[in-house]
């Protein structure tokens, strides 16, 4: 099984918003969804490989935000494909409203516009991950496994395929603002993120079982040195007590 060429599409431009396509013998496997009305962009990918939506044989969202899960089912029922995700991230896509932590004063002001609190057409994923279960996406065409990395969100999940090329959703994110733009080579922590200590322990076990090259959906990619810094600031006892307060607060204004 050859390895898979990958298409990053610009959900936005610069980076600031990612899906990717792996081609793999036959069709295609949909990495994220993108932002509703995203479909024409996600189509034009697949025109540019020599395919169209009936060759889209499986959707994996990595978590139930609007940009990677907000055109799920739009794509679901152009394509027949199913839709894999893990269990825990399933009410954010049913009208649930996610648990939005800011890491910073971006991620703070941007909550305040309620874009990524937007509702989106509701869905129910067709392969659901369970706990700490694994998948395999051999069938698909894919050398590599889908597993489950909480942090940003509860259910938050990343592909790792056999060469350690591994596609993390927004366990990291690269560049300014939202991600993307400029600075890309420079990892930080997206605008949002349920619980860095999560995320940092999802992180390294990727980086142990092999990860070299993480495509994110906010700049990136990053080579295993930039996130093992990043895991390590992310691990610093100062950031540990300072997510602790942040989640404190939070649950207190809950």
């Amino acid at each position: 099984m050859a390895r898979p060429d990958i298409i990053t599409i610009p959900i936005l431009p610069l980076g600031m918003v990612n899906a990717f396509l792996l081609i793999v013998p036959g069709g295609a496997v949909l990495i994220d969804a993108g932002l509703p009305g995203s479909e024409r962009k996600i189509r034009r990918a697949l025109a540019e490989a020599g395919l169209t939506s009936a060759d889209l044989k499986l959707i994996v969202v990595t978590h139930g935000h609007i940009d990677h899960a907000g055109d799920a089912r739009a794509l679901r029922d152009l394509s027949g494909a199913p839709i894999l995700m893990h269990e825990a991230d399933i009410a954010y896509c049913q009208g649930e409203q996610p648990l939005l932590r800011p890491t910073g004063a971006f991620g703070r002001i941007f909550k305040m516009t309620g874009a990524i609190e937007a509702p989106f057409p509701h869905f129910t994923p067709d392969i659901v991950l369970s706990g700490s279960e694994e998948r395999s996406l051999t069938e698909f065409g894919v050398k590599g496994r889908v597993l489950p990395t909480s942090g940003h969100t509860p259910g938050s999940i990343s592909l790792l395929m056999d060469d350690g090329t591994v596609f993390a959703g927004d366990l990291a994110a690269s560049g300014i603002l939202l991600g993307g733009i400029a600075l890309r080579n420079r990892p930080r922590q997206p605008p949002f993120e349920e619980d860095p200590a999560e995320v940092a322990a999802s992180l390294r076990m990727l980086l142990e079982r092999g990860a070299r090259r993480f495509y994110l959906g906010h700049g990136g990619p990053l080579g295993a040195a930039a996130i093992q810094r990043h895991v390590a600031r992310l691990e610093r006892p100062s950031a540990m007590q300072g997510a602790t307060r942040l989640k404190s607060a939070v649950s207190e204004a809950d």
